[in-house]
């Protein structure tokens, strides 16, 4: 009340300080006079709410309470279990609070930190158990549960709802021995057995129940009888230059008992270097003794591979390194042997062996193209039995194989007075594997035409500029005939004036050219002399045709002709004239086929001046560079 009669006079007095303002700035207008100020109730509430702001409420939490924990200690006797579960609950609101339970709990008896404790149920649910609290913190709800355990298939299955819960916790007592307990939506953690049963403790996930599954345990009588088992080893050998690579796949087949593991016997200084296999846990290697041990002890079948390598002679006398199962009681397979590398097997010598087929061993043998592969099948006998193979390997020096090589290349070229160079190329190649020529023209020069064997062609273009032509190629084994690829194209150079130097550029191609000629046309009224030392390897020469078959013998189309004309080849005319007919029918209103390049009749003409060339290089690109002066009287060359 004394806050609220000071704030009515300070309101009071801020009205007559206003209004004496008021007053003050009006005495010229109007003369003074006292009076009062009168204010709404809505404005008074504004200002004493303004001078007195109420606090903001805090905001709610964000959840009301939380199930944080559940804990299940039960005990199983026939189709029932029965115990405790512990609820521990947080509660964050002030005030009643509701906290669902979890689903499919059958409650006995319900008490909250020891006292007793209602549950209530939400209606329209049925079944549904709810804890009303209205105490903020932390409580611990004990309840007093029973859980049905159903039996599927011969296998009894007790499931515990967590709810929402973070952590949950079981603890079962069995009162059964011999069983195979296996759980569902946690983690088994500990396992002990007792003279009255067993016990199991688990921790669940959280979101999705907590499953125990059991069943009584059935001896198998496997487990204590004898280990009896066969196998069968497979292994390719490569005998390379430094060092004898060895794959080897192996199979076992268990045929009374289980196998834990194997013992796989090794050559003298053999370095395993990887062992895998689906059901492969482990290996080791002691003195020549390779163990591999299973994930889960094999009662069937089991497979796995490994790799490994040594050193030997590499030519000579071999004795093939053999891997061995020495713990079955029958061992098949086989081997294969190749030459890595220039060589060949000379003479072999097997004990426990049988020469074989490679496509009869298997996909490890069976999938390698080696020419000098050959395999051995194993005669079935124990692990133990002698086996050995004994090879003559004869080694080469092995030599480079030159692909492709252009034997002569022959050059025509023609000079205008006004600096225009027409350029004929024509190259005699022997191709056995490569599938283009790469050429790379002068950089001012455009090409004209372009022919392989004769027939006109479209080159491609590379990623650096140049041009591609597509080569023939020789079926393997027979002697790579030559053929000419043509390349004409239009170059250009500065006029000529009354005595100068000028430069003919040729093609650069990547392939080898063992012999060049070179023939230049230019105008009749200059003189022209090559010059020294700029020319390359070019040097003058007395003018000899081409030696190459290619550019002797006349070209296929030629002798085609000839066959036709000598009778060699006969094609009765109606039926030609019937085949012509088809084919106008056929090809009437198609799109006309792209065009070809033409293919460019040299024009010799003039005087001219002939230079040869050896040796010269791949990717080099040719030149001639010649001294020209105006002859003062006309001459003939």
């Amino acid at each position: 009340m004394d806050r609220l009669r000071l704030f009515v006079w300070g309101s009071v007095l801020i009205a007559i300080a206003i209004a004496g303002g008021v007053s003050v700035s009006a005495q010229s207008t109007a003369p003074a006079s006292d009076g009062w100020v009168v204010l709404p109730v809505s404005e008074y509430a504004a200002l004493k709410r303004a001078a007195s702001p109420a606090e903001p409420e805090p905001e709610p939490p964000p959840v009301e309470a939380t199930l944080s924990r559940i804990d299940y200690s039960l005990k199983v006797d026939g189709d029932l279990a029965t115990g405790e579960a512990r609820l521990t609950v947080d509660v964050i609101k002030d005030g009643w609070v509701r906290v669902p339970l979890p689903d499919g709990l059958m409650v006995r008896d319900a008490q909250l930190d020891g006292h007793p404790v209602n549950l209530a149920t939400q209606s329209g649910e049925s079944g549904r158990l709810d804890l009303l609290l209205a105490k903020t913190g932390r409580s611990v709800l004990t309840l007093k549960i029973v859980a049905p355990v159903k039996t599927v298939a011969g296998t009894d299955v007790l499931q515990l709802p967590v709810s929402n819960s973070a952590v949950s916790h079981a603890a079962i007592e069995l009162l059964r021995q011999g069983v195979d307990v296996r759980i569902t939506g946690g983690l088994l953690l500990q396992h002990s057995e007792s003279a009255t049963g067993s016990n199991w403790i688990a921790n669940g996930k959280g979101g999705e129940p907590l499953t125990f599954a059991w069943r009584r345990k059935v001896d198998d009588s496997r487990l204590t009888q004898p280990l009896r088992m066969r196998g069968a080893i497979t292994q390719l050998v490569g005998l390379g230059e430094d060092a004898t690579q060895v794959n080897a796949e192996v199979q076992l087949e268990v045929l009374q008992g289980v196998a834990q593991d194997v013992h796989v016997q090794l050559p003298e200084q053999f370095t395993i270097n990887q062992v895998s296999g689906a059901t492969v846990s482990d290996w080791d290697v002691k003195d020549r003794d390779l163990q591999v041990w299973f994930i889960e002890p094999v009662q069937n079948t089991a497979r796995f591979t490994l790799t490994g390598e040594l050193r030997i002679a590499r030519a000579g006398q071999l004795n093939v390194p053999l891997l061995r199962l020495p713990g079955v009681e029958r061992e098949s397979g086989g081997v294969g042997v190749e030459v890595l590398g220039a060589g060949e097997i000379k003479d072999r010598q097997a004990n426990g062996l049988d020469e074989a087929e490679a496509a009869e061993l298997g996909q490890l043998i069976s999938s390698r193209q080696s020419p000098s592969l050959i395999a051995f099948r194993f005669h079935p006998a124990d692990g133990n039995s002698t086996r050995t193979l004994s090879l003559t390997v004869a080694r080469y020096t092995p030599q480079a194989v030159l692909t492709a090589n252009i034997e002569e290349a022959e050059y025509n070229a023609l000079i205008a007075v006004d600096g225009k160079v027409l350029v004929q190329s024509r190259f005699a190649v022997r191709n056995n594997q490569r599938n283009f020529l790469k050429l790379n023209l002068p950089p001012t020069a455009v090409l004209w035409s372009a022919s392989v064997a004769g027939r006109p062609v479209r080159p491609g273009r590379g990623p650096d500029g140049s041009l591609l032509l597509p080569l023939e190629k020789t079926r393997s084994g027979s002697e790579a005939p030559p053929f000419i690829v043509e390349v004409s194209y239009l170059d250009r150079a500065p006029a000529w004036t009354d005595r100068g130097r000028a430069r003919v550029s040729l093609v650069a191609v990547d392939l080898p050219i063992s012999k060049s000629h070179l023939l230049i046309h230019h105008p009749p009224l200059f003189r022209v002399t090559p010059v020294v030392g700029l020319s390359g390897n070019f040097r003058v020469a007395t003018y000899t045709p081409p030696e190459s078959t290619a550019f002797t013998s006349p070209p296929a189309s030629t002798a085609t002709q000839q066959q036709q004309a000598e009778g060699e080849i006969s094609v009765d005319q109606a039926e030609a004239k019937q085949l012509v007919a088809k084919v106008r029918e056929n090809t009437h209103g198609a799109r006309p086929a792209r065009n070809l390049p033409l293919r460019v009749v040299f024009p010799h003409f003039g005087p001219s001046i002939f230079l040869v060339s050896e040796l010269t290089g791949e990717n080099q690109a040719p030149s001639v560079e010649f001294d020209f002066q105006r002859e003062r009287k006309r001459g003939e060359k």
